[in-house]
């Protein structure tokens, strides 16, 4: 468990408008959608999606290196990467395995319309929705096990979208649709109280010797 009163000694070092901001933000993150990026080529396209998923609100991203590994681009991040919770996986089926054991349903997002269009989608079960390669998309391990595929409808004579574009299109409208329902969608307030935690340490360069002051006074 985090020490609580640890957390607002910490909290005291930062300006009050830190602290509004950051309970701002963190009255609308959630866990209830999360994503998952599968062997993505193009850094630019992964660092993009963690940026999406921190303005829309998304807290955890799942990164599968399978075949492509690379660090994230901060600067297109634009330091997403800071305030997200960027999960890595060796293997899809290890990140499907943990997904699933968390709950979530598996949404395979593809640019073929013979499955559920976007705005059909139902926000009320927790979903992992997953992106795949810019050229072969997701993978069939993550097709065979989804429970359900989406896509985005198109009416030009492209037939698909950047992964970054449709990730953006997608977390948008479900967020959206999200926070229109009564359902619990917030973290809880443990969930909550390891953040403040994390970001109070992330914003506070002398953080640890400020943590051993306070247990030296314990």
């Amino acid at each position: 468990m985090v020490d609580i009163k640890l957390v607002e000694y910490l909290e005291s070092f930062l300006t009050p408008r830190r602290l509004g901001l950051y309970e701002k933000i963190l009255n609308k993150r959630t866990n209830h959608f999360t994503v998952a990026i599968e062997d993505v080529y193009q850094l630019h396209n992964t660092s993009a999606v963690i940026r999406s998923c921190d303005v829309f609100g998304v807290q955890n991203v799942h990164v599968i290196e399978e075949v492509n590994i690379k660090r994230i681009d901060r600067e297109i991040a634009m330091g997403a990467q800071k305030w997200v919770d960027v999960n890595r996986y060796p293997t899809t089926k290890d990140c499907l395995t943990t997904l699933k054991s968390k709950g979530y349903q598996i949404v395979a997002t593809t640019p073929h319309d013979n499955s559920m269009v976007l705005q059909e989608f139902d926000v009320m079960k927790p979903s992992a929705f997953f992106f795949g390669r810019e050229q072969q998309g997701l993978s069939d391990t993550v097709l065979e096990s989804a429970d359900c595929i989406l896509h985005i409808p198109m009416v030009g004579f492209t037939e698909s979208l950047n992964i970054s574009v449709s990730a953006a299109i997608i977390l948008q409208h479900v967020t959206s649709q999200l926070r229109k329902t009564n359902i619990q969608w917030e973290l809880s307030e443990v969930e909550k109280l390891y953040k403040r935690m994390e970001w109070a340490k992330k914003a506070i360069k002398s953080h640890e010797q400020i943590i051993a002051r306070y247990h030296e006074n314990d």
